[in-house]
C-alpha cells in the first residue's frame, strides 16, 4: 500500500495522541509480535509501534513488519513507528484518508 505525503501527514496527526500497543524488545520481530501487530490493525487501523531495543535496526524491523502485514508506514519519530492498514469491511472502516 502506498500513501502519498499528504496521506501519511493527515495519519501522523491522528496518531499523535495514541500510545504505543505494539513493544518491540530483546526478541526483535517475532511470531507473538506479528500476531500482536495483525490484532492492533484489525481492531485500529492506525498503530505505534516502540522500539524499545533494536534502535539502530528499526527501519528494517520495520520494513519487515509492514511486508508481513501489508500495512503502509505513516512515519517514524524517534523510537516510535506509526503503521495504517485500512479495515478490510468497508462498513467498519474509522479513517477516511484525503
Amino acid at each position: 500500500m502506498n500513501l502519498s505525503s499528504s496521506q501519511r501527514k493527515y495519519l501522523r496527526g491522528l496518531a499523535h495522541p495514541l500510545k504505543p500497543v505494539v513493544m518491540i524488545g530483546h526478541s526483535g520481530v517475532t511470531e507473538s509480535v506479528m500476531a500482536e501487530v495483525e490484532q492492533a490493525l484489525n481492531v485500529h487501523e492506525l498503530i505505534k509501534i516502540r522500539f524499545n531495543e533494536f534502535k539502530d535496526e528499526k527501519t528494517t524491523l520495520c520494513t519487515q513488519i509492514v511486508e508481513q502485514s501489508d500495512a503502509a508506514v505513516a512515519g517514524i519519530i524517534g523510537h516510535i513507528a506509526i503503521l495504517y492498514r485500512p479495515q478490510r469491511d468497508l462498513s467498519k472502516r474509522r479513517i477516511r484518508l484525503p
